[in-house]
C-alpha cells in the first residue's frame, strides 16, 4: 500500500505552504535545499514541517490539499495545533 502526504510548511516570513506528495522526506528535502526556484517556498526558506496527515488514496490527500488550502490562517492553525473541535466554527462565516 502506498501512502501520500497532505503537509503544512511554516516559511520564514510566517506564511503556511499545504502541499501534497509521495515522498514526505524527498519533498522536504527539496523545499529546504531549493531544488525548484519557481517554487513559492524558494523565497521563504527556511521552512519547518508544522503538520503532516497519512492517505492510503492519492485522490483522497489531493482532494484535502485543495480544501486545507482555502482555509484561512485560523483554521490552519487550529489543524496544525489539533484543535480539531475549533474547526467547524472557524469555518463559519461572520456576520456583522
Amino acid at each position: 500500500m502506498k501512502l501520500s502526504y497532505v503537509y503544512i510548511l511554516k516559511c520564514s516570513d510566517n506564511s503556511y505552504y499545504t502541499g501534497v506528495t509521495s515522498n514526505l522526506n524527498k519533498r522536504l528535502f527539496e523545499h529546504r535545499t531549493g531544488i525548484h526556484p519557481e517554487s513559492y517556498t524558494f523565497t521563504r526558506r527556511p521552512v519547518h514541517l508544522v503538520f503532516y496527515a497519512e492517505f492510503t488514496n492519492i485522490n483522497l490527500a489531493i482532494a484535502s490539499e485543495k480544501q486545507i488550502k482555502k482555509w484561512s490562517r485560523a483554521k490552519k492553525e487550529a489543524l496544525i495545533s489539533n484543535k480539531f473541535d475549533a474547526l467547524p466554527n472557524l469555518a463559519k462565516k461572520k456576520f456583522k
